[in-house]
């Protein structure tokens, strides 16, 4: 995902350093050529050789020890980045780079780089409060540096609050956004649904399906690291939070309906990859269901998601469809894709191998509006994700005589 591209890391000198090392090696194993410049601090905290070791490159910290090759040390790192990335970024640190003071090797390549900046601030949380950081966070902010807020919770110092050094992940995928791909739906609003829905029969009971929404979430991750302004709203899972992705939680089939009817006029691309219960109980039990009763469970059908948002689509606004089937996979998927005014179908076949529920990878075919369809190998999600997005664009593009 990262191969061909230089990310920078600049560790400062704060007991998170220790994350960075898991940051420089998720980095590396997505393909970047990861060049790291250690603060002196940083260096008692965790050591050159394991930074040097992780990024398979030398290690870059004393302005005026020997160059291994013929260059300004901190103007070569500033003109080979893609992308430089403070993680952690300490208060002093953070004050430096926005005064413009370039006293180590680490705020001169911060000076002189052309390249996008990410700041992962890592402090006490009384520091991290302190109007001078807050004002210094805003400068930066202002020139165009990313900020990655801090997380809430339980500091090394014994405090809790703010200042928590944001997880790898979120960290990660900071970069991946910033550098990884064109921004080409930059201005667009994406609305996603993912997972199943869960429908109450008693107080300990529900109606559900197999959907671990692992599709939904690689459609809203990638439109959101093409630009995107993304909204995914998401049944019950255990699926992570999406960086940068407004995040709705919802439970049943009229909590997402509610969720999406609410939203869709003011998105540009919707896309129904969650497998919503098409029925309810009828009357859910107040207690539960004891062994011994008798039980008929009497079923309602739940609103048709996606048929009211064919109803209501507008007309320079892209609706994508998925269906799941076990036969005659073309016939349904193209009744469905009229019936349901849309768009796009997403198809696939629930016996198909690396298909399906919970799986990493997908088989589809996409049926089109126009009669024309189609038929993909099996891919893994995320790479599945970027070929449905090009597809809708391609199509909102055509809407709008682009």
């Amino acid at each position: 995902m990262l191969s061909g591209k230089c990310v920078v890391v600049g560790v400062c000198g704060g007991i998170a350093a220790y994350k960075a090392a898991e940051v420089v090696s998720r980095l590396k194993k997505l393909g970047a050529d990861v060049r790291v410049v250690m603060t002196e601090a940083a260096q008692q905290f965790v050591s050159r050789l394991t930074f040097q070791t992780l990024s398979q490159n030398l290690v870059a910290s004393d302005m005026f020890e020997p160059p291994s090759s013929w260059d300004v040390a901190h103007v070569a790192l500033a003109a080979r980045a893609d992308v430089f990335l403070v993680v952690p970024a300490t208060a002093n640190t953070i004050a430096k780079i926005a005064c413009g003071m370039a006293d180590n090797m680490l705020t001169c390549v911060a000076l002189a780089t052309k390249a996008p900046i990410l700041i992962a601030p890592a402090m006490n949380s009384g520091m991290y409060d302190n109007p001078a950081t807050q004002q210094n966070l805003a400068v930066l902010q202002g020139r165009g540096c990313r900020i990655i807020a801090p997380d809430d919770g339980f500091l090394a110092c014994g405090a809790q609050g703010q200042g928590r050094l944001a997880q790898p992940d979120a960290i990660v995928e900071a970069v991946i956004g910033a550098i990884a791909f064109e921004k080409d739906l930059q201005g667009l609003k994406v609305l996603v649904t993912a997972g199943p829905t869960q429908e109450k029969i008693d107080p300990v009971r529900y109606i559900t399906n197999y959907s671990s929404g692992k599709m939904g979430y690689a459609l809203a991750r990638a439109a959101v690291r093409r630009g995107a302004d993304v909204t995914l709203v998401t049944g019950p899972g255990t699926l992570s939070d999406i960086a940068g992705v407004t995040m709705i939680k919802i439970t049943s089939a009229d909590e997402m309906f509610e969720a999406i009817r609410t939203r869709a006029a003011d998105s540009d691309i919707i896309i129904k990859a969650a497998a919503v219960g098409d029925f309810s109980a009828a009357l859910p039990a107040e207690h539960k269901i004891k062994k011994s009763d008798h039980v008929s469970l009497e079923l309602k059908k739940n609103t048709d998601i996606l048929a009211h948002l064919g109803e209501h689509k507008l007309t320079e606004q892209v609706l994508v469809g998925f269906c799941m089937e076990t036969r005659d996979l073309e016939k349904y998927a193209r009744e469905k894709l009229a019936a349901k005014n849309c768009d796009l179908m997403v198809a696939n076949n629930l016996f198909d191998k690396g298909a399906g529920f919970a799986s990493d990878t997908n088989t589809v075919s996409i049926f089109s509006a126009d009669g024309s369809y189609t038929a993909l190998e099996n891919m893994p999600k995320d790479k599945l994700a970027h070929v449905i997005l090009d597809m809708a664009k391609a199509v909102l593009d055509g809407k709008r005589h682009i």
